[in-house]
């Protein structure tokens, strides 16, 4: 435990302060994803650090959703771009995983602020564009967002180990993001690395990079922590594969299967 009470965090890597372990959409395959259920079922198994997508409503008020088009985790026609934040929260967004969720809402990102600032959970944004054409909104939007409600921390010199980074797929968003809110942490994501990984990095001012495990190798990982940046991987699911890139170098990773990874340090 730290002088303040809280939970240490553990890192591999000076270039990595936040958790090494994080619950993949809130709870994994536990709970509803992007939800406030999520949330808490991640909570409830001791992580201290989370990820989530953050997407634009029609209204521009940012939401928690991974699919742009409902159908999979919400039975409803259209899209999140087709409704208002206050219309989308109406909608259930948890039976689709079990008649105990029934009625979970979609929750709004200052929801999910609310609760993990609250309960001491640091959060990966992973900023995702219903469609390119508002990518730069979007990474605006979420970033004015996070910042009207983390600035006053910033300003009082808070540890970086419990601010929020954001991630994208999408250079555009998070580029804007960049724009709007410097200080916030930015991490590239990309599925696989390739050539000019470098050279996105540091046009973001990055400190890390993001990239499915499946595709990582050795050598990959040993040029992003030569290079002097974080190293964050998704989604693993299996213990021997977590030992495998620790030994590589990896800083971090989220992960569905949260009852794989006891978190005995929290």
């Amino acid at each position: 435990m730290s002088a303040s009470g809280k939970p240490e965090q553990r890192s591999s890597s000076l270039h990595w302060p936040y958790p090494r372990e994080v619950a993949h959409r809130g709870g994994g395959t536990l709970a509803p994803e992007n939800t406030l259920a999520g949330l808490r079922c991640g909570l409830a198994h001791g992580f201290r650090g989370v990820e989530f997508d953050a997407m634009l409503a029609q209204d521009g008020v940012p939401v928690l959703m991974h699919d742009p088009l409902f159908g999979r985790t919400i039975r409803a026609a259209g899209g999140v771009r087709d409704y208002p934040a206050r219309a989308l929260m109406a909608l259930d967004a948890g039976s689709w995983l079990g008649e105990q969720f029934r009625g979970e809402p979609v929750c709004t990102l200052l929801q999910a602020m609310q609760f993990c600032a609250g309960h001491g959970i640091w959060m990966n944004i992973e900023i995702k564009p219903a469609d390119p054409d508002v990518a730069a909104e979007t990474g605006r939007a979420v970033a004015a967002a996070a910042w009207a409600f983390f600035k006053d921390s910033y300003a009082a010199g808070a540890d970086m180990a419990g601010l929020p980074l954001f991630s994208s797929f999408s250079f555009d968003a998070l580029r804007a993001a960049q724009e709007e809110a410097p200080a916030i942490a930015r991490g590239w994501l990309t599925d696989k690395i390739e050539d000019g990984w470098l050279a996105q990095l540091q046009a973001l001012e990055a400190v890390a990079l993001h990239t499915n495990q499946r595709h990582l190798n050795a050598a990959q990982a040993a040029a992003v922590k030569q290079a002097g940046y974080g190293l964050f991987c998704y989604t693993v699911n299996e213990p021997a594969r977590a030992r495998e890139i620790r030994q590589w170098g990896v800083d971090g990773f989220c992960t569905d299967r949260l009852d794989l990874f006891p978190q005995t340090h929290v």
